[in-house]
């Protein structure tokens, strides 16, 4: 009778905590009888890191902690909650441990009991999802954070900002602006028209426009500031808003809001007490240089500089802007050297970056992938010009590290420096008569992005492709057929599928199936939408606003891309400190135990989204 009792007041427990309150009563009344009931001691653990778990635990009573690897505090838990279902859906050994915070009863549910609830009840398995999928999520934090907690590059413009505003307003004269930024300690001040920011006052403006050129103090502000600054959003990340200042030399950078209103000034001096300044050190360096060997000189210190940020737990999307910044500085140099020896460009272009740095996400050991549009204006005896600007800066580049590309995707192919209108007729003979062999060769042309030139010729480019390309069902499916043909190196077990002959045998290729096969995926589902973005994350969030990924798939992909782009650059890292070649090549013997498990799950879940874009397009029907 004692049994009974006690085995309706675990049903009774189980019925008022989920996932268990959604089981049929049926179900519920015959579970107790298959749990067991243990007690934790205060201070004992339920679940070791590091070991082997098979049961899931409900506390009935008490409360108990949940650390992370870095034995970070991750979750507490008390009556109702469960633990143990991560190991019991994704492997062991355990990447947690949950210690009894107090005196504890736990409901012990084994893991054939476990897995034969949630086969039976999709609800009972849903509730479980989340924990799934944070568990990569968990895995990206846990790469990307140190010892003492903190991650580089992580600064927002935002949390740099002390101080209410200093403002004038544009009434107000040269000397009421100077009082006031004596008065607040400032070197800048910004003059507003009523809510709009009409200018910005500086130190450096009082000295040069004022004093030395003897303005009267009693002359309107306006006359003096500099008006319609340039702004940077509160949001940015603060290497960013170094980048920028440094490219445009300017020391006072104010911030705005998402609604356009002032929120405050950061100046260099803010910026460089911050750790993140050595990217901008190099590409401030970069833009001195007074030649190609000067700039080479400089760019080869972006491997070490790429080392210290993985050193230092920055996530691989920062690192990836930031080698993509300096690869810009680097090309934006070489350019503009390039046009100090030519003379003028005779007519208007747009020199352009394809491929990953179109895309913001580019890592050591890139290739050249570059392009130019011309002005429709254009004359014939001048494509001259534009032929030896391609070759000096393509020859420039490769003597800063970047190689020429294998496929000859460099603006020195003719090809791929044209007029604007050539490039149109291009894209629409490609979006309009598909072949394999065309879509191959032009899907990197879809992630383009402007790095010199006019940018207008860029944004008439785009707009006819975006234009065209949602109604452009048949490319599409042949770009959703190439997507699905880079497939993760996962075999049909979950063991890696490693490369079999050449240099490279017995490692794993993490950027054809895992980088490259997110990279495909984002960009067929924006183009289907008409989406401007190009960068794979913005791509996966454009998809997701349009209802072409779910908000969990758009998650995984997103969190599986940075997990493998982390893994690749801690990998590049390494061979930087060895003084080797870096590569994608990873060779599963150096990967920790917690990395090939999580390298697994990000695979599976590209597969996934591949296997759904394929039913999507049918690409099975493809030829």
């Amino acid at each position: 009778m004692a049994v009974d009792v006690e085995l309706t007041e675990i049903r009774d427990f189980l019925a008022r905590h989920e996932p268990f309150a959604g089981l049929p009563d049926e179900v519920l009344r015959r579970l107790p009888a298959r749990l067991t009931v243990q007690y934790f001691r205060r201070g004992t653990e339920l679940i070791g890191r590091g070991r082997d778990n098979h049961d899931l635990f409900v506390l009935r009573s008490g409360a108990a902690d949940v650390h992370d690897a870095a034995d970070t505090l991750v979750e507490r838990g008390e009556e109702g909650t469960s633990f143990g279902s991560i190991t019991l859906t994704r492997g062991n050994p355990s990447t947690f441990s949950v210690t009894a915070i107090e005196d504890s009863l736990a409901l012990v549910v084994p893991g054939e009991v476990f897995h034969e609830l949630c086969r039976a009840h999709p609800a009972f398995d849903a509730f479980f999802d989340e924990q799934r999928r944070s568990r990569m999520r968990g895995a990206v934090a846990e790469l990307q954070t140190s010892a003492t907690g903190s991650a580089i590059l992580k600064t927002r413009l935002r949390d740099l900002l002390g101080r209410d505003l200093v403002t004038v307003p544009v009434t107000g004269t040269v000397r009421e602006a100077a009082g006031v930024m004596a008065a607040r300690g400032v070197s800048s001040i910004l003059v507003m028209d009523g809510e709009r920011l009409a200018g910005i006052l500086t130190d450096r403006d009082l000295r040069s426009r004022v004093l030395a050129a003897g303005v009267d103090p009693a002359s309107p502000v306006t006359e003096v500031m500099t008006p319609d600054p340039v702004t940077g959003s509160a949001d940015a990340l603060a290497f960013e808003a170094l980048l920028q200042m440094t490219a445009r030399h300017i020391h006072h950078l104010p911030l705005v809001d998402d609604t356009g209103r002032p929120a405050g000034i950061v100046t260099t001096t803010d910026l460089l007490r911050i750790e993140e300044a050595s990217p901008v050190y190099l590409a401030g360096d970069i833009a001195k240089q007074p030649d190609v060997a000067g700039v080479a000189a400089v760019s080869a210190r972006l491997p070490g500089v790429v080392r210290a940020l993985v050193e230092q737990d920055a996530s691989a999307d920062d690192i990836g802007r930031v080698v993509t910044a300096v690869g810009d500085a680097v090309e934006r140099r070489v350019i503009a050297l390039a046009e100090a020896e030519l003379g003028p460009a005779p007519a208007p272009y747009c020199w352009v970056a394809l491929g990953s740095r179109a895309r913001l996400e580019q890592a050591l050991a890139a290739d050249q992938d570059t392009a130019m549009v011309l002005d429709d204006a254009v004359a014939e005896a001048d494509l001259g010009w534009f032929t030896a600007l391609a070759e000096r800066v393509v020859d420039g580049l490769e003597r800063c590290g970047y190689p020429r590309c294998r496929g000859d995707v460099m603006a020195t192919n003719p090809r791929w420096r044209r007029p604007l209108a050539a490039w149109q007729a291009e894209f629409t003979s490609w979006l309009t008569a598909p072949t394999p062999e065309a879509v191959l060769n032009s899907s990197i042309f879809f992630d383009m992005r402007p790095v010199h030139g006019d940018t207008d010729l860029h944004a008439r480019l785009q707009q006819h492709v975006l234009r065209a390309t949602p109604g452009a069902k048949t490319f599409l499916a042949h770009l959703a057929k190439q997507a699905g043909a880079h497939e993760p190196p996962l075999g049909f077990f979950r063991g890696f599928v490693l490369e079999k002959h050449g240099e490279h045998r017995d490692t794993l290729d993490i950027k054809r199936g895992g980088i490259l096969g997110v990279v495909e995926l984002a960009r067929v589902h924006a183009l289907a939408v008409g989406s401007p973005a190009v960068a794979t994350r913005a791509r996966l969030e454009a998809a997701r606003a349009a209802g072409a990924l779910s908000g969990e798939l758009a998650d995984d992909l997103r969190d599986a891309f940075e997990f493998i782009g982390y893994v690749r650059l801690r990998h590049q890292s390494a061979q930087v400190r060895a003084g080797l070649p870096t590569d994608s090549f990873v060779a599963p013997d150096d990967l920790s135990g917690f990395e090939k498990r999580h390298l697994r799950q990000a695979f599976s879940i590209i597969r996934f989204a591949q296997q759904a874009l394929g039913r999507r397009y049918l690409t099975t029907m493809v030829s």
